[in-house]
């Protein structure tokens, strides 16, 4: 369907008619589809944009030519719907897509279209900039939609505050009070930790001084300066005197301190005097005992001279002694070995020397045997492999000889299988073309339906007509006869008549009741008309479809049933040469394989030949070298002999000879060195006053029995000189002779001075720690005051400021939010723009008003409306207006709306005005009202379209476009005059 908006537009005004259903708002939704991708009012929501007389794989599109700020641009967008596949059954959805062009002039000269935008958000953006709206202001400013009017009218504040913000983009106020809102509860929050932790530290000072804090300080801070002063001051006092009782009470401990020390003093002096005469008469008791102890020092000493020459001796001849014990047991062991009773040192020496010789020819052949190991397996291994080579050759042969009977058994089923994919190839080519035939063979039956119902169509259009010229004919002719009668209502008083040119009129004809007038010929020749276009449809359609179904038989060739049956034939066909033809690859590698099989069987066989006459080879080569080494090593070891044993004995033997001979040698060097070691021990006894070294060795003690019997000497000696000093001394003598002191009363005494010094001390220490640590509380306070009392009066600041804009605070009388006080003002120069035309409609009666108070059930004011009736002086609520008043005022109200927004989107050139519905509640004056402003919309130079089906705007209304509907979907004609 094509619409030329450009022709009705020369008009200025123009109407959108047809029956109710027939689809006139959908003219309208695919202008507002083609520009913003959407539609307006509750069809958005319902997602139904395809029409359901569609076929199913048409597409649903909007192509709309439109002028924007001058530019001329092409708009072609189609939704998201859902499709048939081209490939198998079933639907996919096809996404939303658009494109944008604009007209302009090229390089070459002439005007063409140049592409913009494919993309769905650039082209919103480029369509919103360019109408300098979006789509909830295009359908309140250029296009009110059906149903819509009263909404606005009839809307409680809040919503109508939301319709006015989107329009005039007021969200910088709401921002404004979400920011102050904001600011309020972070300034709570923060005043509100500042003051607990001031209350905190009220309650630690509390707690340190013992006193409590004011009751009122939360309300009153300053009370908390004058609290804290106070103790402090009180603090300070009470630490200057218990500094004057610590002085005090120190003075009379040191001098407790220094009595109890002098008595102690006293006490130890006539203990020291007491034990030093004690000790005394004890050592003079142990002088006996301590002259035997330095004799036995004395000695110990001489004999310490002569012990080690004694110990000497004693290890020399424990020495030769064991050396005699291992000769013996050598001896016995090469013997029991030999097998011989009593060898002396000259035949152990002759057994020693021939198992040396014996050992080194053993050494000479021990290689020899082991290359006899290496030759016997690699004899065994070049035995086995000229087996495997035999065994190969053999089977290479046995191979060779089966492989030209298998390729000749697989020729024929090779070429069966290159037959059958040949076929297959062929019946494919023949199955596409029978599905292309079964296709157009059903696509027939299916045209032949359709031409059939075509063919009703057509007759019933033909009848239809038939009737309406029949109906326009009888009209046409009563109004002939009735003719005298029309013309004599059209005479004027002192006119004169158009027939017979007299001005007086006696006997005027009168019209014959029911008699049809310019106006019935007009709507039966506006419905011949219409049907002359219906019957033409039908005819276009019906030769459309007998030319396609004449092309759809040609092509199909036969009927459906043949066409299914060839087409199972043929698919049998194909699959089993389709089977036949799998297996020609897997023959074709068989025979491929078995061909190179028989090529490398023939190369293994002549390189296995020569392989096994090199192993024959090899095998005899080893076996004379095998002879040679086994005669070498006989000569040495008898044939029965165990090798490992024989080197074993005779190592054995060499052995215990050669310890023999050692142990000998080392046993008459030791019995020597034990005689002259015993001598020498002897002649220093003698000299150190013993009578032999055994003697001497008998008195010795260790040095570190010694060194005790001396130092305890020694001890003696010193104590003894001590306790004599101590006995002449004079303090200890003096003091001997003094009263002893009571030690207990002076310590009792010392320890009450010491506890009451003590006592002073902690009560001056507690009350110091006080001071100091009021004084940092205190200062603390002061800086946690410092930053709760600018935070609590910013708080009360933005509070009543915030409270303020949100139309919360008792200054705010009407209870207004800042947002709506801002949009109250737009509000009133949309009403002033709508009382403009109200005036007109409404024949001076109605106005609107508007009114900052709160509707009924209102919590804010700012944005009600009132319509006053100028003829009674009243003001009353929109919903008491009846349908016709209602549709007005709405209509007044949204034309106002328009007006001002217009003016608030920077002055956007609206060309064209669309007003959907609602004039048929009107009376034919208040009809006219209407019209009358509409037609001064058009005088100031904007198009405006009527969308309606009142039959009155028919008349009045010359350019017109009709949409008419039917059971094949809704069609459209274009009248101008």
């Amino acid at each position: 369907m094509r619409i030329d908006f450009d022709a009705l537009s020369e008009a200025g005004l123009f109407l959108l008619s047809g029956p109710t259903g027939a689809g006139k708002s959908s003219v309208l939704d695919a202008v507002c589809f083609a520009l913003y991708g959407d539609v307006p009012g509750d069809r958005s929501a319902a997602k139904r944009l395809r029409s359901d007389h569609a076929a199913d794989d048409v597409a649903p599109r909007v192509v709309l030519e439109a002028t924007l700020s001058g530019r001329r641009f092409r708009i072609d967008r189609s939704p998201a719907w859902i499709r048939p596949k081209k490939r198998g059954s079933g639907t996919t959805t096809e996404q939303a897509r658009v494109a944008i062009s604009e007209r302009r002039p090229t390089a070459d000269g002439p005007d063409a279209w140049h592409p913009l935008s494919t993309r769905l958000d650039e082209t919103g953006h480029l369509v919103t900039r360019l109408v300098g709206m979006t789509l909830p202001q295009f359908c309140q400013v250029a296009m009110l939609p059906q149903g819509r009017f009263q909404a606005f009218l009839r809307a409680r504040s809040y919503e109508r505050h939301t319709l006015l913000q989107q329009v005039f983009q007021t969200e910088r106020f709401d921002r404004a009070e979400r920011w102050l809102r904001d600011r309020r509860v972070e300034l709570r929050r923060s005043a509100q930790a500042h003051q607990h932790a001031v209350s905190d530290l009220v309650s630690r000072v509390s707690e340190v001084a013992g006193d409590p804090a004011p009751h009122d300080w939360a309300s009153d801070p300053d009370a908390l300066h004058e609290w804290l002063a106070e103790l402090l001051a009180a603090t300070d006092r009470a630490a200057t005197a218990q500094a004057a009782e610590v002085s005090a009470a120190t003075t009379a401990e040191e001098a407790a301190e220094q009595a109890s020390t002098d008595g102690i003093a006293l006490a130890g002096l006539r203990a020291t005097y007491a034990a030093a005469r004690r000790d005394r008469d004890t050592l003079e008791a142990g002088a006996r005992d301590h002259q035997a102890r330095r004799e036995r020092v004395e000695t110990a000493r001489r004999a310490a001279a002569v012990r080690p020459l004694h110990d000497l001796a004693v290890e020399a001849e424990a020495h030769a002694d064991a050396l005699a014990v291992r000769s013996d047991a050598t001896c016995d062991a090469l013997g029991r070995l030999l097998g011989e009773d009593a060898l002396d040192d000259q035949q152990i020496a002759e057994h020693g020397r021939t198992a040396t010789r014996t050992l080194g020819e053993l050494a000479r052949v021990r290689p020899l045997r082991q290359q006899v190991h290496d030759l016997e397996r690699q004899l065994s291994r070049a035995a086995r492999a000229q087996e495997e080579a035999a065994g190969e050759v053999s089977r290479s042969e046995a191979r060779a000889a089966e492989i030209p009977a298998l390729l000749e058994q697989l020729a024929p089923e090779l070429a069966s299988a290159r037959e059958a994919a040949a076929q297959a190839q062929a019946l494919q080519g023949d199955l596409v073309v029978l599905d292309t035939r079964l296709r157009a063979a059903r696509s027939a039956d299916t045209l032949a339906d359709r031409v059939l119902a075509a063919e009703r169509a057509l007759a019933e259009a033909v009848e239809a007509r038939l009737v309406a010229r029949e109906a326009l004919v009888q009209i046409r002719e009563q109004r002939l006869d009735g003719m005298a009668a029309e013309i004599a209502g059209r005479l004027a008083v002192g006119g004169c008549c158009p027939v017979c040119g007299s001005a007086e009129h006696p006997s005027p004809a009168s019209a014959a009741p029911g008699a049809p007038d310019e106006a019935a010929e007009r709507d039966a020749r506006r419905e011949v008309d219409d049907l002359e276009v219906v019957v033409e449809a039908h005819g276009q359609q019906l030769r459309g479809l007998e030319a396609q179904l004449a092309a759809a038989r040609t092509e199909a060739g036969a009927p459906v049933d043949r066409l299914l049956d060839a087409q199972e034939d043929t698919r049998a066909r194909l699959e089993a040469a389709a089977a036949e033809a799998a297996t020609l690859e897997v023959r074709a590698a068989r025979v491929d394989a078995l061909r190179a099989e028989l090529d490398e069987v023939s190369r293994l066989r002549e390189t296995l030949a020569a392989t096994a006459a090199q192993h024959a080879t090899e095998a005899a080569v080893l076996a004379s070298r095998l002879d040679d080494v086994r005669e070498q090593v006989a000569a040495v070891v008898p044939p029965d002999a165990d090798p490992e044993a024989l080197t074993a004995f005779h190592q054995q033997v060499e052995r215990l000879a050669e310890q023999h001979a050692t142990v000998t040698a080392d046993l008459d060097r030791a019995r020597t060195t034990a005689a002259s070691t015993r001598q020498a021990a002897d002649d220093v006894a003698a000299g150190a006053g013993f009578a032999s070294s055994a003697d001497a060795a008998s008195a010795w003690l260790p040095a570190d029995d010694v060194e005790a019997l001396r130092q305890e000497v020694e001890r003696h000696e010193r104590e003894l000189a001590r306790l004599d000093e101590l006995l002449a001394d004079p303090a200890l003598v003096h003091a001997a002779a003094t009263e002893a002191p009571d030690l207990e009363a002076l310590a009792r005494a010392h320890h009450r001075a010491r506890a009451d010094a003590a006592a002073a001390r902690q009560a001056d220490a507690r009350l110091r720690e006080r001071v100091r640590r009021l004084r940092g509380l205190t200062q603390e306070v002061e800086q946690a005051l410092a930053q709760w009392l600018p935070a609590r009066a910013e708080l009360d600041l933005v509070a009543d400021l915030s409270s303020l804009v949100e139309g919360k605070h008792p200054d705010n009388r009407f209870q207004m939010r800042l947002s709506a006080y801002v949009l109250a003002h737009r509000l009133g120069q949309v009403v002033e723009a709508a009382n403009v035309r109200l005036s007109t409609m409404s024949d001076q009666r109605y106005s609107l008003v508007h009114t900052g108070r709160r509707g009924a059930g209102e919590t804010r004011g700012g944005l009600s409306l009132l319509v006053r009736d100028d003829w009674t002086g009243d003001t009353r609520d929109p919903a008491t207006l009846s349908g016709g008043e209602t549709f007005v005022v709405s209509l007044a109200l949204a034309l106002g709306l328009a007006d001002v927004i217009t003016q608030e989107v920077g002055g956007t050139d609206l060309d064209t005005l669309f007003v959907d519905e609602g004039f048929g509640s009107l009376d034919s004056e208040t009809l006219e009202d209407v019209m009358d402003t509409l037609d001064t919309l058009r005088d100031g130079g904007r198009v405006v379209g009527v969308v309606s089906h009142v039959p009155e705007l028919q008349t009045r209304i010359p350019a017109q476009l009709r949409v008419h509907r039917g059971r094949q979907g809704s069609s459209a004609t274009l009248r101008l005059g």
